[in-house]
């Protein structure tokens, strides 16, 4: 089957890029390996901006958050709440999500394949020229003049292309979540956060019922500490503070995953007729784990990226380059490198730098609101917000 573009992976990264390039009336293939995988992840959209994204969301059903409630690792309290608008965060299934997406860019003229797992690449006279898929009928050729990898962290075709290597342990995220049910004592319209010496917890209330519940480590914790044990520990401590209040609940859905934890891999973006979005180049916001954002930002520019290489008939690099080169895709790269270098010290000395910031924001409610901006919704604080820190006694 021929293709202008075949995109491989129909997240939010995936659909996005699909939806772009079909809208602008080209033919485009949308690859996944299941429309009912749900993928390991708390639902957070903290972002007003993906409602411009996705109007669609208006639509739904979803409980409105209008608080924030974070602890640091020694026990201090950011409590923060925010007007209630159309815009305010929301927390969802992502199931739910990546099928409304999917939806999205299936009404825009994309051709989704379901049950087609991506593996390896055609080449003809040494250069790229589809994708090969293994389905429950036998193996597809998808042939395209661009490809678009957006198949996550584990994708076989992003350590196939040559763009880049297979995850080291220091450079990821290793996660815990579960959806639970029962009686708790969870404000539904609220958010949790809970800092810790080896990366954060979360409690994201799904509705009066169901709460999504999760933890993940990073760098040197990942080999520390065991998984499963820290989220024993954590329920215990939310049942202590009287948030839980079952020993037993019904457990909805459980998963572990890995997540990119270093940034935007700026130097494997793009090659000849190939680019790589969302997780699988590193879309993730090193501070807050929040890869949504990311990754439609970055479908978006990949499917502008690739209109614009179709009408010049040029899949070559010099074309594509014009990804990376993007505003948006230059902001995110200089947001993450801050955020990765942020978090390294934060994480200093077992969480110490976090206590010291969170010490601090019960005592300035200016430097609290840089705190709720920067651990949740991602901006880059002040210059001087880590020399602050530093000179805390």
């Amino acid at each position: 089957m021929n293709y202008d573009v075949v995109v491989s992976g129909a997240g939010p990264a995936g659909s996005k890029c699909a939806e772009v390039i079909a809208k602008a009336g080209y033919k485009v293939a949308l690859i996944e390996k299941d429309i009912n995988y749900r993928k390991p992840c708390g639902g957070g959209l903290p972002r007003a901006s993906i409602y411009k994204y996705y109007p669609q969301l208006r639509k739904l059903d979803l409980v409105k958050k209008n608080a924030i409630l974070m602890f640091s690792a020694d026990h201090h309290k950011l409590e923060h709440s925010y007007k209630d608008s159309e815009d305010n965060p929301i927390v969802i299934d992502r199931l739910e999500f990546d099928n409304l997406v999917r939806n999205v860019a299936v009404e825009a003229g994309a051709e989704l394949f379901d049950k087609n797992i991506s593996y390896d690449f055609i080449y003809k006279d040494q250069k790229r020229v589809g994708i090969r898929t293994k389905t429950p009928l036998g193996v597809k050729e998808y042939l395209a003049n661009i490809i678009i990898i957006a198949d996550g962290m584990s994708s076989k075709l992003a350590n196939k292309s040559g763009l880049r290597g297979k995850w080291k342990p220091l450079e990821i995220g290793i996660g815990k979540v579960e959806i639970l049910e029962g009686h708790n004592n969870l404000n539904e319209r609220c958010t949790y956060f809970f800092f810790k010496e080896y990366g954060y917890n979360w409690i994201f209330p799904i509705d009066k019922q169901k709460f999504n519940i999760g933890l993940i480590t990073y760098y040197e914790s990942n080999l520390k500490y065991n998984l499963n044990n820290l989220f024993k520990e954590f329920l215990h401590e939310v049942r202590n503070k009287n948030l839980l209040l079952e020993k037993d609940y019904k457990v909805i859905w459980s998963a572990s995953f890995p997540e990119p934890a270093t940034g935007v891999l700026e130097k494997s973006l793009y090659g000849d007729n190939i680019i790589l979005i969302g997780d699988a180049a590193g879309f993730v916001a090193p501070i807050s784990g929040e890869g949504i954002h990311g990754a439609i930002v970055s479908g978006q520019v990949a499917g502008e990226t690739s209109i614009g290489a179709i009408e010049k008939e040029d899949f070559t690099v010099n074309s594509l380059k014009e990804f990376k080169k993007h505003p948006k895709i230059r902001k995110i790269i200089r947001m993450f490198k801050f955020q990765h270098k942020f978090v390294n010290f934060i994480y200093e000395n077992e969480g110490e730098n976090i206590n010291k910031a969170f010490k601090m924001a019960e005592e300035s409610s200016e430097f609290k609101q840089i705190i709720i901006n920067t651990f949740i919704f991602g901006q880059t604080p002040p210059k001087d917000f880590i020399s602050q820190i530093k000179g805390m006694n």
